[in-house]
Protein backbone atom coordinates (compact mmCIF):
# COMPACT_ATOMS: atom_id res chain seq x y z
CA UNK A 1 0.00 0.00 0.00
CA UNK A 2 1.55 3.34 -0.54
CA UNK A 3 1.65 5.92 2.21
CA UNK A 4 -0.45 8.97 2.85
CA UNK A 5 2.44 10.71 2.18
CA UNK A 6 2.40 9.41 -1.25
CA UNK A 7 -0.61 9.91 -1.69
CA UNK A 8 -0.85 13.22 -0.85
CA UNK A 9 2.42 13.56 -3.19
CA UNK A 10 -0.15 12.03 -5.81
CA UNK A 11 -2.77 14.45 -5.61
CA UNK A 12 -1.00 17.49 -5.65
CA UNK A 13 1.39 16.46 -8.83
CA UNK A 14 -1.64 15.50 -10.69
CA UNK A 15 -3.25 19.06 -9.48
CA UNK A 16 -0.76 20.92 -10.44
CA UNK A 17 0.06 18.93 -13.51
CA UNK A 18 -3.52 20.23 -14.57
CA UNK A 19 -3.63 23.85 -13.13
CA UNK A 20 -0.25 24.77 -13.66
CA UNK A 21 1.40 26.51 -16.33
CA UNK A 22 4.98 27.31 -17.17
CA UNK A 23 4.83 31.11 -16.44
CA UNK A 24 2.39 30.72 -13.34
CA UNK A 25 2.89 28.62 -10.31
CA UNK A 26 0.27 28.12 -7.77
CA UNK A 27 0.53 29.31 -4.13
CA UNK A 28 0.77 26.54 -1.09
CA UNK A 29 -2.59 27.93 0.32
CA UNK A 30 -4.58 27.32 -2.99
CA UNK A 31 -3.26 23.89 -3.51
CA UNK A 32 -4.53 23.17 -0.07
CA UNK A 33 -7.53 24.36 0.27
CA UNK A 34 -8.63 22.94 -3.30
CA UNK A 35 -7.43 19.65 -2.33
CA UNK A 36 -8.37 20.10 1.07
CA UNK A 37 -5.12 19.20 3.16
CA UNK A 38 -3.42 20.30 5.81
CA UNK A 39 -1.06 23.33 4.97
CA UNK A 40 2.01 22.77 6.91
CA UNK A 41 1.79 18.97 5.66
CA UNK A 42 1.40 19.75 2.21
CA UNK A 43 4.19 22.07 2.41
CA UNK A 44 6.89 19.59 3.77
CA UNK A 45 6.23 16.97 1.06
CA UNK A 46 6.42 19.75 -2.16
CA UNK A 47 9.51 20.54 -0.58
CA UNK A 48 10.83 17.24 -0.86
CA UNK A 49 9.31 17.15 -4.21
CA UNK A 50 11.20 20.17 -4.95
CA UNK A 51 14.48 18.36 -3.95
CA UNK A 52 13.58 14.96 -5.68
CA UNK A 53 13.57 17.52 -9.11
CA UNK A 54 9.73 16.66 -9.74
CA UNK A 55 8.73 20.26 -8.82
CA UNK A 56 10.38 23.70 -8.59
CA UNK A 57 9.15 26.60 -6.12
CA UNK A 58 9.71 30.15 -5.96
CA UNK A 59 9.24 32.41 -3.32
CA UNK A 60 7.87 35.68 -2.77
CA UNK A 61 3.89 37.33 -3.90
CA UNK A 62 4.26 35.60 -7.03
CA UNK A 63 5.54 32.02 -5.57
CA UNK A 64 4.29 29.03 -5.43
CA UNK A 65 4.78 25.80 -7.14
CA UNK A 66 4.76 24.03 -10.67
CA UNK A 67 6.05 20.68 -12.25
CA UNK A 68 9.87 20.90 -12.90
CA UNK A 69 9.12 19.16 -16.54
CA UNK A 70 6.06 18.60 -18.62
CA UNK A 71 3.05 16.54 -17.31
CA UNK A 72 3.71 14.07 -20.36
CA UNK A 73 7.46 13.29 -19.00
CA UNK A 74 6.00 12.23 -14.96
CA UNK A 75 5.50 9.20 -14.41
CA UNK A 76 3.11 7.93 -11.17
CA UNK A 77 6.42 5.37 -11.34
CA UNK A 78 8.59 8.75 -10.78
CA UNK A 79 6.23 9.33 -8.43
CA UNK A 80 5.87 6.57 -5.94
CA UNK A 81 9.76 6.03 -5.98
CA UNK A 82 10.74 9.21 -5.01
CA UNK A 83 8.34 9.47 -2.30
CA UNK A 84 7.72 5.43 -0.85
CA UNK A 85 10.84 4.13 -2.48
CA UNK A 86 10.47 0.83 -4.78
CA UNK A 87 9.14 -1.81 -1.71
CA UNK A 88 6.25 -0.69 -2.91
CA UNK A 89 6.86 -2.78 -6.26
CA UNK A 90 9.35 -4.88 -4.88
CA UNK A 91 8.09 -6.45 -1.35
CA UNK A 92 6.91 -9.69 -0.80
CA UNK A 93 2.85 -9.66 -0.77
CA UNK A 94 3.27 -12.10 2.60
CA UNK A 95 6.95 -11.85 3.48
CA UNK A 96 8.33 -8.75 4.96
CA UNK A 97 11.45 -8.46 2.74
CA UNK A 98 11.72 -7.70 -1.39
CA UNK A 99 11.19 -11.33 -3.66
CA UNK A 100 14.61 -10.32 -5.07
CA UNK A 101 15.81 -10.95 -2.04
CA UNK A 102 14.60 -14.99 -1.55
CA UNK A 103 16.88 -17.31 -0.99
CA UNK A 104 16.83 -19.82 -3.79
CA UNK A 105 17.38 -22.70 -2.09
CA UNK A 106 13.98 -22.40 -0.20
CA UNK A 107 10.52 -22.52 -1.69
CA UNK A 108 8.67 -19.19 -2.92
CA UNK A 109 5.71 -17.87 -0.93
CA UNK A 110 2.67 -19.46 -1.54
CA UNK A 111 1.13 -16.37 -3.52
CA UNK A 112 4.35 -15.47 -5.58
CA UNK A 113 3.85 -17.24 -9.23
CA UNK A 114 0.27 -14.94 -9.00
CA UNK A 115 1.26 -11.99 -7.27
CA UNK A 116 4.26 -11.72 -9.71
CA UNK A 117 2.06 -11.11 -12.72
CA UNK A 118 0.25 -8.87 -11.22
CA UNK A 119 3.00 -6.99 -9.24
CA UNK A 120 4.44 -6.49 -13.49
CA UNK A 121 1.23 -5.40 -14.35
CA UNK A 122 1.23 -2.64 -11.52
CA UNK A 123 4.69 -2.00 -12.44
CA UNK A 124 3.71 -0.96 -16.63
CA UNK A 125 0.84 0.63 -15.31
CA UNK A 126 2.82 2.90 -12.78
CA UNK A 127 5.45 3.38 -15.55
CA UNK A 128 3.11 4.26 -18.24
CA UNK A 129 0.77 6.62 -16.87
CA UNK A 130 1.98 9.92 -16.74
CA UNK A 131 0.32 13.18 -15.34
CA UNK A 132 -0.49 14.37 -18.31
CA UNK A 133 -3.06 11.42 -19.23
CA UNK A 134 -4.62 11.66 -15.65
CA UNK A 135 -5.32 14.71 -16.45
CA UNK A 136 -6.99 13.93 -19.52
CA UNK A 137 -8.97 10.87 -17.95
CA UNK A 138 -10.23 14.38 -14.97
CA UNK A 139 -11.55 16.21 -18.17
CA UNK A 140 -13.67 13.52 -18.52
CA UNK A 141 -15.16 12.83 -14.52
CA UNK A 142 -13.99 16.35 -13.29
CA UNK A 143 -18.12 16.14 -12.19
CA UNK A 144 -17.70 12.94 -10.45
CA UNK A 145 -14.49 13.67 -8.84
CA UNK A 146 -12.98 15.59 -6.13
CA UNK A 147 -8.83 15.39 -6.16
Amino acid sequence: MLSNTCKYALRALIYLGKFSQDDKRIGIKRISEDLQLSSPFLGKILQNLVKQKLLVSTKGPNGGFSLSRNASEISLWDIVTKVDGEEFFTNCLISLEPCKTHDPSKPLCPVHAQYDKLRKEICAFYKETSLEIISQDIDKFEDLMKL
